[in-house]
């Protein structure tokens, strides 16, 4: 019998906002450190794996209060992404992304230890290096959004 695969869930909060005097369309990111994966890329604000017995959605309400300080996010589903990459110990994974254009709170770096910055970003001028399959969705957002299901990492058949 063949041993089944793992897959790891989680979720991503994209905070969106209105950049003013015609800049667009901003996005609140965070620049990752000492957590061992992808350190001194930015990535969303507000991230993490979901927990047993959670769904995806409260998964995003609860990262965003943890890493952030933000409540009451009126949250948008925008894709789910089906990722792999070759040597990872669990390298299958689903992210589901969703975005905000509404919370409560004034978003706030919550764990200085493993955020070295928070900072709202043109999507039009996204910092380097962004960490590489959440560029794929912001490039998406910029461009009129991705599919509702997407992947990243296959080699295409």
């Amino acid at each position: 019998m063949r041993e089944r695969f793992a897959v790891v869930p989680a979720s991503y909060v994209f905070l969106l906002r209105d950049g003013g005097d015609g800049a667009g369309t901003e996005v609140l990111l965070q620049l990752r450190r000492n957590t061992g994966y992808m350190d001194d890329h930015w990535a969303a604000a507000a991230a993490g794996h979901v927990e047993r017995g959670e769904t995806a959605y409260d998964a995003a309400h609860r990262e965003a209060l943890e890493e952030i300080d933000v409540a009451d996010l009126d949250l948008e589903f925008v894709t789910a992404m089906q990722r792999t990459q070759g040597g990872e110990p669990i390298d299958e994974r689903i992210d589901f992304f969703f975005t905000s254009r509404a919370w409560s709170g004034e978003p706030r770096i919550v764990e200085p230890e493993k955020c070295a910055g928070l900072r709202w970003c043109s999507l039009d001028e996204l910092p380097d290096p962004v960490v590489p399959h959440e560029l794929s969705v912001l490039e998406a957002l910029r461009s009129g959004g991705p599919a509702a299901y997407t992947t990243f990492g296959f080699t295409p058949s």
